[in-house]
């Protein structure tokens, strides 16, 4: 599997916003839209990797997910059950190494077991480094995160003044995950949604029109393309 020379970001994150107007535009159900996003999310992994990206996150449900009107929950329970049974084979041929991000505590039993499965079968895969956010919200992530560490400085292992930023990152989901460089959100949407709030902080944000399911290489390219042609002042204003 050739990679792209190009330069390239590091670490991709993207908000795949649009499915549902996909659909609506094709007056079709909303669940069809998802599951043309799902597919979209398999393609762009292969074209990440050949474009030079090691580590690409996707947000797939959020925690505000679930006020969505029942059957639609339910429609995208059942697609992402399915997709993460596939995703063991997928990871394995292309290489990947999949972790998921998130509360996932309140998912089903049998959706549990397969993200253990899932992260277990492909932990040692050297190619892309994918993780999908699934039921994911940074500021619920931030909370898990501070109660945690609340804990350990109360038990002895650190003091309160040894608590840094490194410190309390480690203490995230993306624990071990470098920081986005680059964000895309697609459908026209400019706000973060809740979305790696604390890793974003000196990311490039890009927003594109596109709707997720019409999302490809070309369109990922350009958004590369635009990364690299900003002048970033690390530490500047």
């Amino acid at each position: 599997m050739e990679r792209s020379e190009r330069q390239a970001p590091n670490h991709v994150a993207i908000i795949l916003d649009g499915n549902g107007r996909w659909a609506k535009k094709r007056f079709l159900p909303r669940k069809a839209g998802h599951a043309a996003g799902a597919r979209t999310v398999e393609q762009i992994c292969e074209d990440a990797y050949h474009l030079g990206i090691n580590y690409l996150t996707v947000y797939a449900f959020s925690t505000e997910n679930w006020k969505r009107p029942q059957d639609e929950v339910d429609a995208l329970m059942k697609l992402l059950r399915q997709y993460l049974k596939d995703c063991i084979r997928r990871s394995t041929k292309n290489n990947m190494c999949v972790k998921v991000i998130g509360d996932i505590s309140p998912l089903a039993e049998d959706m549990k077991e397969s993200i253990r499965e899932l992260e277990e079968a492909t932990k040692d895969n050297t190619g892309l480094h994918f993780q999908v956010a699934l039921n994911y919200g940074s500021r619920d992530e931030m909370l898990r995160g501070i109660k945690e560490l609340c804990r350990d400085v109360a038990e002895g292992k650190y003091k309160g003044t040894e608590i840094t930023e490194e410190l309390f990152s480690s203490y995230l989901d993306t624990k071990g995950i470098p920081d986005p460089d680059l964000m895309i959100r697609t459908s026209g949407e400019e706000r973060l949604s809740n979305f790696m709030l604390w890793q974003l902080a000196y990311s490039e944000f890009y927003f594109t029109d596109v709707l997720w399911p019409d999302f490809d290489k070309k369109e990922l390219q350009k958004a590369i393309d635009h990364y690299n042609a900003r002048d970033r002042r690390f530490g500047g204003v």
